[in-house]
């Protein structure tokens, strides 16, 4: 019998996703499912989008540069000088959505055996990200009593070892919502500065930042030209999940060169991706306007609506579209097993996603879950009845 590979067995499975099979057999029996476990929008993608791939007229659908195509990294630069980013195209390489973005940064700047330092719960997906590179992650915790704050420096520099390359944030945060300040980015600047690390982050929720708070980004940090390197993608901000476009970003011209050698050897990234983005770039305020009305909305509904649930605790997300919410259950995961496996209010039943997944602690996050309010506020509403009534059998049970 032939063996795979040990990086093949090692890789990990999405814990956003292992839930999967229960709900698929959850719907089979006529359940129907309520998913706030994915950061899947309803949201409407831009028309203007769909209407220039019907509109293409090239007889040939070729490959394209392989740091994407020039009018588009063009545009692109314009769209982050008109949020404060000031770049030339030419630090901008386009990317198969965010993930590639990160996962040609890992191999570019970190050698296998590395360390990143990321602040815990994240993006269970770094973890995969990582296993590729052939890198470590090693978490730093934050905590959900004071919303998932960025914790403190002296926290990080218990951690740096020789094996200490870089810090990565996701800013605003998944799985958290929580929004870094300035005040805090400049404490990480210093601290990559002293210990001559990188930082990278992941700004792909930038325009969904609420109560008035502003998003900084990491390449407005003074003293960070050869540190910063953003990772960005088109799934959130126009509701382009897949599309598949994200890009890779840094003055660094090193990190670009170096990357590029990865875009060639996979060729190009998507040819119609990366016209329906370019054509996004012209979607204007209103489209954003309506959009982040929306998640205002739903944020305001579902995180005072969860936190009136007895025993149930979720803090007030500053940004994104993700919570946290702290569960009266011992085990979250078993939880949202049962509430797809055993459990159904009036024929319908609400995913989550597990929160411990989103933590490398062993233990950390076990009574915690993630939601994704991604659905329209009718959904959310009946979401949450179903979620109350859950926890009141399951308590029983």
């Amino acid at each position: 019998m032939l063996n795979l590979s040990e990086r093949g067995a090692k890789m990990p499975a999405s814990p956003i996703r292992k839930l999967v099979p229960y709900a698929e057999a959850a719907k089979k029996r006529g359940i129907k499912v309520y998913h706030l476990n994915i950061g899947q929008p309803d949201i409407k993608t831009p028309e203007i989008a769909f209407e220039a791939i019907k509109n293409f007229e090239m007889k040939t659908a070729e490959y394209t540069h392989s740091a994407g195509i020039e009018s588009y990294r063009k545009g692109l630069a314009g769209y982050y000088k008109n949020v404060g980013i000031d770049i030339n195209y030419e630090d901008i390489m386009i990317t198969t959505g965010g993930s590639e973005a990160i996962i040609f940064t890992f191999m570019t700047t970190l050698n296998p055996g590395d360390e990143v330092i990321i602040p815990e719960p994240y993006y269970t997906n770094y973890n995969g990200f990582a296993m590729q590179a052939g890198i470590k992650i090693v978490p730093v915790t934050s905590y959900i009593e004071d919303g998932f704050a960025l914790p403190p420096i002296a926290d990080f520099e218990k951690l740096i070892t020789p094996k200490t390359k870089a810090v990565l944030v996701c800013n605003p945060n998944n799985p958290t919502g929580y929004l870094y300040s300035k005040e805090e980015l400049q404490q990480l600047r210093d601290l990559v500065i002293k210990h001559n690390l990188f930082l990278f982050a992941d700004e792909v929720y930038r325009e969904f930042c609420y109560d008035g708070h502003e998003h900084f980004s990491v390449l407005n940090l003074d003293g960070l030209e050869e540190h910063a390197v953003l990772f960005d993608s088109v799934s959130k901000r126009y509701s382009e999940c897949g599309i598949r476009i994200g890009a890779l970003i840094s003055r660094n011209k090193k990190i670009i060169e170096a990357a590029l050698k990865y875009g060639q050897a996979r060729l190009s990234p998507p040819l119609f991706g990366q016209i329906a983005a370019e054509a996004s770039l012209q979607a204007g305020e209103e489209y954003f306007k309506e959009v982040y009305d929306e998640y205002l909305e739903r944020r305001n509904y579902i995180i005072n609506a969860v936190n009136k649930i007895d025993g149930v605790f979720a803090p007030m997300p500053k940004g994104s579209f993700y919570a946290i919410l702290s569960l009266p259950v011992e085990s979250a995961e078993d939880f949202c097993v049962w509430l797809l496996n055993d459990f159904n209010y009036e024929g319908e039943t609400v995913m989550l996603a597990p929160a411990q997944g989103f933590y490398a602690t062993p233990g950390a996050g076990k009574n915690q879950a993630r939601l994704a309010y991604v659905l329209k506020i009718e959904d959310l509403k009946r979401s949450v009845k179903i979620l109350e009534e859950a926890l009141k059998v399951y308590k029983n049970k």
